[in-house]
């Protein structure tokens, strides 16, 4: 089995470090922002910098396949005011094609939230949450396919991430990930990344064999393992189904050692970066060392 494990690292002093210090860590992939990711405006990636990040890439031998950049934490793909989504819409734009210019294939990214406040005491309020839900996946699955019209000449993949449900925020049911990449006209432009913080916090269990063989199932049927194209490896601070979003180190939190030796001797999840965002980068060397150590 070929597992490509490794961290979202710092690009502290420009993008050009970020495969150094992933080669600092022992990692045969990485995540990294392109841009300051609580920032809406960046300057232009320059010529020697997007130079010196494909030198370095090739010295820290990891694929660009296996490098999975996320976008700002501003965007909002799905926001119901029409300005904030014109801006977060360019700003995803502008992500791509940072992303097509140091030439890599991936741009991970949350699906978005509705932003829309609900009273449980309403007496329709699951039909008026479905409601609001369902328009939000249809402003962010036109906010897609006018990313990828704004770049036809693009290989990027659109790499849709799981959310744990927190706040209004979208992507927390495996329909909701399903209903997007139908609705995306280009469909070798969109993929799936599956966080296991995210997954079981949302609900989904991959404690024990069975329970995990029953959500990849899910997965399987519902969204498809021909969409999975990266993976965040984090344990969980919360409960199954808390739908509140806290990463923590690998055996150190609810979800527990098994689901990643699961996963590292689990053939679906070969050749796609397997990216730490767990809580102690200090760490990251041992738990990468500890996930091959899970193979068989």
């Amino acid at each position: 089995m070929k597992k490509y494990v490794g961290a979202h690292v710092s690009t502290a002093g420009g993008v050009q470090n970020a495969p150094l210090n992933a080669m600092k860590i022992g990692a045969r992939a990485f995540a990294l922002f392109s841009k300051n990711q609580r920032q809406w405006r960046a300057k232009a990636l320059s010529q020697e910098s997007i130079e010196a990040f494909g030198e370095n890439l090739k010295k820290s031998r990891i694929e660009a396949r296996h490098v999975l950049p996320h976008d700002s934490y501003l965007i909002n793909l799905g926001h119901p005011e029409e300005e904030k989504l014109e801006k977060s819409r360019e700003a995803f734009i502008d992500e791509l094609e940072r992303v097509e210019a140091l030439g890599l294939d991936k741009l991970n990214f949350h699906p978005g939230s509705h932003l829309v406040k609900l009273s449980k005491r309403e007496s329709d309020y699951e039909r008026k949450v479905e409601e609001v839900e369902r328009r939000c996946l249809d402003t962010i699955a036109e906010s897609m396919n006018l990313a990828i019209e704004a770049t036809p000449d693009s290989s990027v993949k659109l790499v849709i991430e799981n959310t744990a449900g927190q706040g209004s925020n979208l992507g927390y049911r495996f329909e909701h990930l399903a209903y997007l990449i139908e609705r995306v006209e280009e469909k070798r432009r969109v993929g799936v990344c599956l966080d296991t913080c995210h997954i079981f916090s949302s609900g989904y269990d991959i404690r024990t064999r069975e329970s995990y063989e029953e959500t990849m199932r899910l997965f399987a049927e519902i969204v498809g393992f021909e969409y999975l194209s990266a993976m965040h490896i984090n344990d969980s601070k919360t409960k199954l189904g808390s739908r509140v979003d806290r990463h923590h180190s690998l055996g150190m939190g609810e979800i527990g050692w098994d689901a990643f030796c699961f996963i590292m001797n689990d053939e679906r999840m070969d050749d796609i970066p397997l990216i730490l965002e767990t809580i102690d980068e200090s760490i990251w060397d041992r738990e990468i060392e500890a996930l091959y150590a899970l193979q068989k």
